[in-house]
């Protein structure tokens, strides 16, 4: 059964202090849920990574990384290693948000690069993809995604799809006043999931969780995550809010 998730990337926000507090306040008002089949993941900054790791020992919460640099090590400044966030004890990465994708031009090659660091390193990805505005206007999404999914994971063997987690970004959904329904985030996990049938076979394509990371919001959580091929959420704004997340959460 694949497992149902709800990932919270605080992207850009939150101090320290305000890192442990939120870890803390998501902590208490899951505490008593049923999380039998539900992982609950948030993403703090690179220099929050060890406080927030510390703060959510002895709970369900998982702490991972916004992102890595696909090299082993080198003169890159600012940029963080795959063995630099296995020494913290991080054991997932994200991989190929839009916003890497649009503001720090990381391409379908370098994600590529990215992911074979991420998986020949022991870490699981989670593996954003989607299309913009002006490709869904053209009804051209299923060709764009298919794309991003061909050039990127490919390389990947099948056996690798234990330590994948896809995340489909609708760009044109974020921030832009179009709303994405409940139907299309069906249609293209779907259409993902098919993708992977014909690639990978049966086993792996029932098996990837497919996250859905366009503007999930507390009042439209249930109807998103009841879609068949819909696993839940990767989550931005509604994330920084321990109620309005852990409300997510509990819409799984």
């Amino acid at each position: 059964m694949r497992k149902k998730i709800v990932a919270g990337n605080w992207k850009m926000n939150n101090n320290e202090t305000e890192s442990i507090q939120l870890i803390q306040g998501i902590n208490e008002q899951i505490t008593g849920e049923s999380l039998d089949n539900t992982r609950v993941i948030v993403a703090p900054s690179f220099v929050n990574l060890s406080a927030s790791l510390k703060a959510s020992e002895n709970t369900p919460i998982e702490v991972v990384a916004q992102n890595m640099h696909e090299a082993k090590s080198g003169a890159y400044t600012g940029e963080v290693s795959a063995d630099m966030l296995k020494g913290l004890g991080i054991k997932t990465v994200i991989i190929g948000h839009s916003e890497r994708r649009s503001l720090f031009n990381e391409t379908d090659e370098i994600l590529a690069e990215k992911l074979k660091a991420a998986i020949n390193n022991g870490l699981e990805a989670i593996f954003c993809f989607g299309e913009k505005l002006e490709e869904r206007k053209l009804d051209n999404h299923l060709l764009e995604v298919g794309s991003q999914l061909r050039n990127s994971l490919f390389q990947l063997k099948a056996e690798d799809f234990k330590n994948i987690i896809l995340a489909y970004e609708p760009v044109w959904a974020i921030g832009t006043g179009e709303t994405a329904s409940p139907e299309q985030a069906q249609e293209m996990h779907a259409f993902v999931r098919n993708v992977l049938e014909k690639r990978y076979g049966k086993e792996v394509s029932e098996n990837t969780s497919i996250l859905y990371g366009g503007s999930v919001k507390p009042n439209n959580a249930e109807e998103i995550f009841s879609k068949k091929d819909v696993d839940g959420g990767l989550i931005g704004g509604a994330s920084l809010k321990a109620e309005d997340f852990s409300a997510i959460i509990k819409a799984i």
